[in-house]
C-alpha cells in the first residue's frame, strides 16, 4: 500500500493589532502545523477492548497508592461513609481526564507542552510541572510498600522498626526491576498497557472473590450507602467525622482515582498510544525492541470541517470508552473492593498507618484464616503495589523527558535525536534518587506527602487545562459549559481539602 501525504502548513491566528504570531506560539515554543486529523476507530462488540488503553494505565496506576492504602487506613478508622469523597473525586477526575485528552487529540501534544504554550514562558512552566512531578511522586512510596508487603510474604510476620534496612534493599530491588521491564518491547506505553490489563483483571477479580467469600453482606451494604456519605452504623450521613486527620483525608480525596500528575501524564500515554494527532506526533519506543525514535516537538491542528469533525466525535467516543468505561468505573470498584477485606478483618477505630501497612491485610486475615490465604494477600499486595510503582516510575520518566524534548533544541538533537537517549538517561537519574528517598521516612509517610501535593497540583493544573481549552483551541473543538463548570468545581473540591490540610499541618 502506498504511502498517504498530507500537507503541512503553519496555523497562524491574526491577533487584533495586527500582529500574525500565533497565538499557541506567544510563550516562545514553535507555532503547531496543519495537518488531517487521522480516522477513529471504529470497533464494535470486544472490538473495543483492542482500542482502550492510556485509562487501563492510570488505572493501574491509581489502584495501588489510594485504593489498597490510604482507603483502607480512612475507611478503618472512621467508617465507609467518607466513600462520598471518592465519588466526588473519581467523577472530576474523569471529566479533567476526558478534557486533557481533548487537548491531545486535537494537538498530537501532551498537555503539559500545552500548559508551557501559556505566558509568561515555556521554560517557566516547563520547570513548574517538572518540580510539582518529582515533589509529587518522586518518592517511592509504592516501592517502599511493596517492600513491606514482600518481607510478611517472606518471613510471616509484619516488618519493625529493626526490619527498616532489609524493607530498605527490597525497595531497591523493587526499582531495579521496574528499570529491568523499561528497557524492552517496542512501544513503552503498550508494555504498559498490557501489564496494567493483565493487573486489573487478576487483582480485582480476587478481590471480588474473596469479598463475596469472607465480607458479609452487611458490610457490603455499608460500604455502598458509604458513596452517598450516610452512615449505616450512626444511621445518618456523616461527610467530615469530628476529630478528623485531614492530612489523610486530603490524601484520599487527591488518590481517590490518580492523582494530580498521575492524571495529566495520562495525555502522553494517549499521544503515544496513537490517538488524534498522535499518530503525527511519534512516541517513545523501549531501548530493546524498539527503533531509534523522533518525537516531533510541535503539535499539528486541523481545520474543523465537516469531515473532520465526524472523526473528532469518532476519537471521542474512544476517549469515552477509555474514560468513563474503564478509568471510572474500576476506580470506584477498586476503592471498595480492597476496603471490604480490611473493615471486616480490621478492628474498627484503629490506625493501620506504619511500616507494614501493605501487609496489614495479609497478617489480619492470616490469623483468621490460615497462612496460605496470608500469602495469597501479601502476594498481591507486593505485584499491585510493584506496578504502580512501575508506572509512576515511568510517569516521571516520561514527562520530564517531553518537557526537555519539547523545550530544547539541544536534546533533540542529542545522540543523533534519538529520544531513548535522553528517556533513560532521565530514568537512570530518577531511580538513584529514588533510592535515597527510600531512606527518608516511613513509606505511608511519603505516600500521604505526595498525595498532598496531588490535591494542589489538581487545583494548579485544573485552572491551566480551562484556560488551554477555551483559549487555544478552536471554537469548534471547545469544551462545553458543563465541563468547564466541573473544571471549576474540581478547583474548588480540591482548595477545600488543601486548606484543611495545610491548618493541620501549619
Amino acid at each position: 500500500m502506498g504511502a498517504v501525504c498530507f500537507r503541512v502548513e503553519s496555523f497562524v491566528i491574526p491577533l487584533a493589532h495586527g500582529d500574525t504570531v500565533s497565538i499557541e506560539a506567544r510563550s516562545g515554543l514553535d507555532p503547531w502545523k496543519k495537518a488531517e486529523l487521522p480516522a477513529p476507530p471504529m470497533p464494535k462488540g470486544l472490538g473495543w477492548l483492542g482500542v482502550v488503553g492510556p485509562g487501563v494505565i492510570v488505572l493501574g496506576a491509581a489502584i495501588g497508592g489510594g485504593e489498597f492504602l490510604l482507603g483502607p487506613a480512612v475507611f478503618v478508622r472512621y467508617g465507609f461513609s467518607l466513600l462520598w469523597i471518592t465519588a466526588v473525586a473519581v467523577f472530576l477526575q474523569t471529566v479533567f481526564n476526558t478534557e486533557l485528552m481533548r487537548y491531545t487529540i486535537a494537538t498530537g501534544e501532551p498537555v503539559f507542552t500545552g500548559f508551557m504554550r501559556t505566558r509568561p514562558s515555556a521554560t517557566l512552566w516547563g520547570w513548574v510541572y517538572a518540580f510539582l512531578f518529582i515533589l509529587q511522586i518522586g518518592w517511592p512510596a509504592w516501592a517502599a510498600n511493596a517492600a513491606a508487603a514482600a518481607f510478611f510474604l517472606y518471613t510471616k510476620r509484619l516488618p519493625e522498626a529493626a526490619d527498616a534496612n532489609a524493607v530498605y534493599l527490597i525497595g531497591v530491588a523493587t526499582f531495579l526491576a521496574c528499570v529491568a521491564i523499561l528497557l524492552f518491547g517496542r512501544r513503552i506505553e503498550r508494555t504498559l498497557e498490557l501489564l496494567n490489563a493483565i493487573l486489573i483483571v487478576c487483582i480485582l477479580g480476587s478481590f471480588v472473590v474473596l469479598a463475596m467469600i469472607f465480607v458479609p453482606l452487611t458490610i457490603w451494604i455499608a460500604a455502598v450507602a458509604g458513596y452517598t456519605g450516610f452512615s449505616v452504623e450512626q444511621r445518618a450521613f456523616d461527610f467530615l467525622p469530628q476529630n478528623a486527620d485531614f492530612v489523610l483525608l486530603g490524601a484520599l480525596a487527591a488518590y481517590s482515582g490518580a492523582g494530580g500528575v498521575a492524571n495529566v501524564v495520562l495525555s502522553n500515554w494517549a499521544r503515544d498510544r496513537g490517538y488524534g494527532m498522535g499518530q503525527r506526533t511519534g512516541f517513545i519506543p523501549a531501548a530493546v525492541g524498539g527503533e531509534k525514535g523522533h518525537v516531533a516537538p510541535t503539535g499539528f491542528i486541523f481545520t474543523p470541517d465537516a469531515e473532520s469533525m465526524k472523526r473528532w466525535r469518532g476519537w471521542w467516543n474512544v476517549v469515552r470508552a477509555d474514560q468513563w468505561g474503564v478509568f471510572f468505573v474500576g476506580a470506584i470498584l477498586g476503592m471498595m473492593l480492597p476496603a471490604l477485606l480490611y473493615v471486616n478483618f480490621l478492628p474498627a477505630g484503629s490506625d493501620i498507618r506504619g511500616l507494614g501497612i501493605a501487609a496489614a491485610l495479609a497478617n489480619a486475615i492470616g490469623a483468621q484464616a490460615g497462612p496460605l490465604l496470608a500469602g495469597f494477600i501479601a502476594f498481591l499486595g507486593v505485584w499491585l503495589l510493584f506496578k504502580s510503582q512501575l508506572d509512576l516510575l515511568e510517569a516521571t520518566v516520561r514527562v520530564v523527558t517531553d518537557l526537555v524534548w519539547t523545550g530544547s533544541p539541544r536534546a533533540r538533537s542529542w545522540r543523533g535525536g534519538d529520544v531513548r537517549a535522553l528517556y533513560y538517561t532521565v530514568l537512570v537519574i530518577v531511580v538513584v534518587w529514588g533510592m535515597i528517598a527510600l531512606r527518608l521516612a516511613q513509606p505511608i509517610v511519603l505516600l500521604q506527602l505526595g498525595a498532598n501535593i496531588a490535591g494542589a497540583t489538581f487545583v494548579i493544573a485544573a485552572a491551566h487545562l480551562l484556560y488551554i481549552n477555551t483559549r487555544l483551541l478552536p471554537e469548534e473543538l471547545r469544551p462545553p459549559a458543563w465541563r468547564r463548570a466541573c473544571l471549576v468545581g474540581m478547583m474548588l473540591f480540591y482548595s477545600f481539602f488543601a486548606v484543611l490540610s495545610a491548618r493541620t499541618l501549619f
